[in-house]
């Protein structure tokens, strides 16, 4: 750049003929989708922090065992309703690392209930990487490494533990095994049905619209709970604890289809009058494929925020039914079951941890329903 008498700016590089004026000045101009509705997300503080959080509650489900301290059916018969402990780093001023204080288990024969003292002059160190009762790593690997155990003449319960000394806490872990998956389950089920007679209804029209129309408003007007206590009861007792999951699993999808089967029908009636729609049709292509290659694309942003806000209604379904004994029974573990087992109000008022298994119930759903909103708002980066 050189600097002219009457300050003007000339440039003394050579002009270049080839530079393509039309791109962009700004590369997230040219952005794909998928780097749009992250960029939206993630302004979503409330949904983002839900979703890392559900990310971990998954990934830790089939480490559940090496994290629990016992197994979930591991029993301490001298330990019955035992209260929450807590871990302590510091004792009498000096620094011990993780550990436990002792507790003695007494009979009040006054009040009909138990006791427990604890011995706050010996602080037992808690151990780690250390072996205890066996169980499956990742469903299939056996193994009896744990993270934490309590020591020897020591227990290890953090929240407690229930009627049959059994630990609350590692019961939670183990009861989202069933309860956080089978809302995966039920939600896969209720996709392939609503989608299939969604799509159906609205892209052909005519008698099949008619059709799953009567057949959506006759479900829908069948009463939800009495309709899940009906099917659930007509599974056989004499059930393994997998099969009833399953079944469980699959009632909860076929009952929670037909809402979204409507939203799918009615997005294709409009779609399907669009123009590419048209050209698709006249090139020859099959029904199936249009509504595979060119209908469904535009309605995955639905289908998504949908699928994280169904979820909880499928969790809280299932535990419902368990909750009534209708659904998964012992010995599965789930959330559902470990409320059944605090049924009794004289109990949860004297020995409260038992209902602690509400919480990782209320927080999953409330996680669900944060991130749904926020890919709700975020999967139309169009939309101011």
């Amino acid at each position: 750049m050189t600097i002219q008498p009457d300050n003007r700016f000339v440039d003394t590089e050579p002009w270049i003929d080839d530079a393509d004026i039309s791109a962009p000045e700004r590369a997230e101009m040219d952005a794909p989708g998928w780097l749009l509705t992250w960029r939206k997300f993630r302004r979503h503080k409330l949904a983002l922090i839900s979703g890392v959080f559900l990310l971990m509650c998954y990934l830790m489900l089939p480490i559940a065992g090496f994290i629990a301290p016992y197994t979930p059916n591991e029993r301490s018969a001298d330990y019955l309703y035992a209260p929450p402990q807590s871990i302590n780093l510091w004792h009498e001023g000096s620094f011990v690392g993780p550990y436990v204080y002792p507790v003695t288990a007494k009979a009040d024969l006054v009040n009909f209930r138990w006791t427990y003292t604890t011995d706050e002059t010996r602080p037992m160190p808690l151990e780690f990487f250390c072996e205890g009762d066996d169980y499956n790593l990742f469903g299939v690997i056996p193994s009896d490494t744990h993270l934490v155990c309590a020591p020897e003449g020591a227990t290890l319960f953090l929240w407690g533990s229930d009627r049959l000394g059994r630990d609350v806490f590692s019961r939670i872990l183990y009861g989202a095994q069933l309860s956080l998956t089978v809302g995966i389950i039920g939600i896969t089920v209720s996709f392939l049905l609503g989608i299939t007679f969604g799509a159906m209804a609205g892209y052909f029209g005519g008698k099949t619209d008619w059709i799953i129309n009567r057949a959506i408003e006759i479900l829908r007007s069948l009463p939800e709970l009495p309709l899940w206590l009906a099917l659930s009861a007509a599974v056989p007792s004499n059930w393994g604890p997998v099969a009833v999951f399953f079944i469980i699993s699959i009632i909860l999808g076929i009952l929670d289809w037909p809402g979204l089967a409507r939203a799918v029908r009615s997005k294709f009636l409009s779609l399907r009058e669009e123009e590419y729609v048209k050209a698709a049709e006249m090139m020859g292509a099959r029904p199936a494929r249009v509504i595979r290659r060119h209908l469904l694309p535009n309605f995955m942003s639905h289908l998504i925020a949908s699928a994280t806000l169904s979820i909880p209604a499928m969790i809280l379904g299932e535990t419902a039914l368990s909750f009534l004994g209708l659904g998964l029974r012992a010995p599965a573990v789930s959330w559902g079951v470990m409320l059944n087992d605090a049924q009794n109000l004289a109990s949860i008022e004297i020995y409260w941890w038992t209902a602690i298994p509400m919480l990782p119930i209320i927080v999953v759903v409330l996680a669900f329903n944060f991130l749904g909103d926020g890919l709700r708002a975020s999967l139309d980066p169009y939309k101011s």
